[in-house]
């Protein structure tokens, strides 16, 4: 049985093999057959891909110079604080955008600076061309607020400019704490701008609070890179000027968003080369006058010469003077200051210059006077053109203040507190009282001056004053006082402590004996006794 089954599939499996290739034979057939109503096409067989020719490399650009990390964090500076500032400054005013840009700017001029100075040993002596860039745009921010004091934005434009000065911190000791210093004047100016526009115009306030970040960024940026001043680099830096010429050139781009290169030179204007000259310009077109005439040339002096060169017969052709017509031999001519009428003259009299007359000078009530002013702007005091005798003018100082006094006559200035320096010019009997000052006094051209110093002073410098009067204390006694085309002036010095001595009163020297002693010239005090 299971012999007998075996067979019985190897035969159906044989019949099931010649089915499949009867079938196939006739596909075949119906393939060959263009008549054939069906055809079946045959499957398609992919190509395989051909491969590309690899394209040759590019040649790689040459890696830029690595950014040293201070110049990242100034440019980081300049992209997030002054590029704020900038956009604020757009939105308000024509004058106030100019300005802002020009802060921009004078960043990126202080950015080279600093590169140059990453690549570069410490000169000798600063080139002016490294600080070129900062003058000017310091001049510009100062040219913009000189020229618009009537403007109602003033106080905008002050503020720029007293906090511009903060980026000349390359000479300072402690960099931060001299932009920290200079911050001041910028908000003396610019808390004026936060209470004026508080509640009208919020755009102003953001602007001024936005350049007070830059100050306090810059402060925060110098104590971490520049504690200590501005470093070069010593070791293997090169020439200033040629790291200057390689920054310019494009050693270390600048800052992201940067000014665009200046456009190229216009080209130069074409030359006609026409035959026989350049042809005239067309005629003006109708209405228009025509140009005018060129002027008319010289007159030939060839003549005049000739008959200066006849030589000792130039005079011949001169007619004799009678002695009647010389003034020198006749007084009445001279008292007439006229000459009578020669043949030649055709009746023309020559007559005496009668003198110009003499300007009086404007009676002094009629001189326009000033008023007076008592300012603080920044860290600078202003007093000016105060004549108003008895009166006392108060400051209250600070330790960085400068005091600068002109014009102010017949008037009494008392200086609270510790200041920094005083300058006074053109007064008239002024009288000041001083407490105490960081560096010195300046007096110029101030007749009848009169200077009290209660606490220390360390110089007093007098130029051209005539008539003065210094009374010194006990704790300025060490005043050094430098005197220059000064007369009559007396120190007063102070009786001496526990001691019942009035106040000694001691003349500056103003006679001094020259001469020579060993071929060197020795000056000596003239003093009068008796």
């Amino acid at each position: 049985m299971a012999t007998g089954s075996h067979m019985h599939n190897l035969t159906t499996l044989i019949k099931r093999l010649e089915a499949a290739t009867s079938r196939l034979e006739d596909m075949a057939m119906s393939l060959d057959d263009p008549n054939s109503p069906k055809t079946i096409a045959p499957p398609a067989v992919p190509e395989a891909a051909t491969p590309e020719s690899p394209k040759p490399a590019a040649a790689a650009a040459p890696a830029p110079p690595p950014i040293p990390p201070q110049i990242q964090d100034f440019d980081t500076l300049i992209n997030e604080d002054v590029r704020n500032f900038v956009e604020l400054g757009q939105k308000i005013n024509g004058l106030v955008g100019e300005q802002s840009k020009v802060v921009l700017q004078a960043f990126e001029a202080e950015r080279t600076y600093l590169l140059v100075a990453t690549k570069a040993r410490k000169p000798e002596q600063q080139p002016p061309e490294l600080m070129t860039g900062l003058h000017n745009a310091s001049d510009s921010i100062n040219n913009i607020r000189e020229s618009n004091r009537a403007s109602p934005l003033f106080n905008h434009f002050s503020a720029v400019a007293e906090g511009i000065v903060a980026l000349g911190w390359f000479f300072a000791d402690k960099p931060a704490d001299f932009v920290t210093e200079m911050a001041g004047g910028v908000e003396y100016y610019g808390n004026k701008v936060l209470k004026e526009y508080k509640e009208k115009d919020r755009t102003h306030v953001q602007y001024i609070q936005a350049y007070y970040q830059i100050y306090k960024s810059l402060a925060a940026y110098l104590k971490k890179h520049y504690p200590k001043g501005l470093t070069w680099n010593d070791k293997d830096g090169i020439d200033a000027q040629e790291a200057l010429r390689q920054v310019k050139a494009g050693g270390s781009g600048p800052a992201a968003g940067g000014a665009a290169p200046p456009p190229p030179p216009p080209p130069p204007v074409p030359t006609l080369n026409v035959p026989g000259g350049v042809p005239p310009p067309p005629p003006p077109p109708p209405g228009v006058p025509p140009p005018p005439a060129a002027a008319p040339a010289a007159p030939d002096m060839s003549a005049v010469f000739d008959q200066l060169n006849q030589g000792e017969s130039v005079t011949a052709g001169l007619r004799k003077v009678d002695k009647s017509q010389m003034t020198h031999k006749n007084p009445n001519l001279r008292a007439s200051s006229m000459v009578p009428d020669s043949p030649t003259s055709a009746g023309s009299a020559v007559r005496g210059k009668s003198p110009a007359p003499s300007k009086k000078p404007k009676p002094e009530s009629m001189r326009a006077r000033k008023p007076p002013r008592k300012d603080l702007e920044g860290n600078k005091w202003f007093i000016e053109n105060f004549e108003n005798p008895g009166e006392i003018v108060e400051i209250n100082a600070q330790q960085n203040h400068s005091i600068l006094i002109s014009r102010c006559n017949k008037t009494i200035i008392k200086i609270n507190n510790k200041a920094n320096a005083i300058s006074i010019d053109n007064c008239t009997g002024l009288s000041i009282i001083v407490d105490s000052l960081v560096s010195s006094l300046d007096v110029i051209k101030s007749p009848k001056f009169a200077l009290q110093i209660d606490g220390v002073v360390p110089t007093l410098l007098l130029d051209q004053v005539d008539g003065a009067t210094v009374y010194l204390g006990q704790q300025s006694l060490a005043t050094e006082v430098f005197s220059s085309k000064c007369t009559a002036v007396n120190i007063m010095l102070p009786p001496k402590e526990g001691t019942d001595e009035d106040t000694k009163e001691c003349p500056i020297p103003e006679q001094i004996k020259t001469y020579v002693k060993n071929g060197v010239l020795v000056n000596e005090i003239v003093e009068h006794a008796g």
